[in-house]
């Protein structure tokens, strides 16, 4: 595996861990050049799980983007980045298994998974990505949605 840093193909494993009950596998490698530690995934390569968007087009399914929206929501909270990578392995994880049937799954879908999940993890993380889901207009949409998670806890 080239190093991130350096560029070399020299590494070696320091650990592996399964991951997703036995979907992936994590290791933790060092780079023999520089000395870097880096991560890396195995997945299995299944056929292509597809993404319904709300104009009905449909795209690969991108982990990166859900990745990126929950770190946004999560920026400056004090959430570890191992809680973030946990928390973005089980939405993928619960869109595959609604999805397994035809390999496709709604974007109302995932986006109501990723806030199930914030709701238990940060509660400021879940207001500020539902603000943007669901596309806040006034004051009135955050006092509501803030009204509703107070209720649910």
């Amino acid at each position: 595996m080239r190093c991130p840093h350096c560029g070399a193909c020299d590494d070696r494993v320091i650990e592996s861990r399964t991951l997703a009950n036995g979907e992936a596998v994590r290791r933790r490698r060092e780079c023999t050049h520089c000395g870097l530690r880096f991560t890396s995934y195995e997945r299995i390569e299944e056929k292509q799980f597809m993404v319904i968007k709300r104009d009905y087009r449909r795209e690969p399914f991108d982990r990166r983007k859900i990745e990126k929206g929950v770190q946004r929501a999560l920026e400056k909270r004090p959430v570890s980045q191992m809680s973030i990578e946990r928390l973005v392995n089980e939405i993928e994880d619960a869109a595959a298994m609604v999805g397994r049937v035809n390999h496709e799954i709604e974007t109302a879908v995932i986006g109501d998974l990723v806030l199930e999940k914030l709701s238990v993890l940060d509660k400021v993380a879940y207001i500020r990505f539902a603000s943007v889901y669901r596309h806040f207009e006034d004051m009135d949409e955050f006092v509501k949605e803030i009204q509703k998670l107070t209720w649910d806890s």
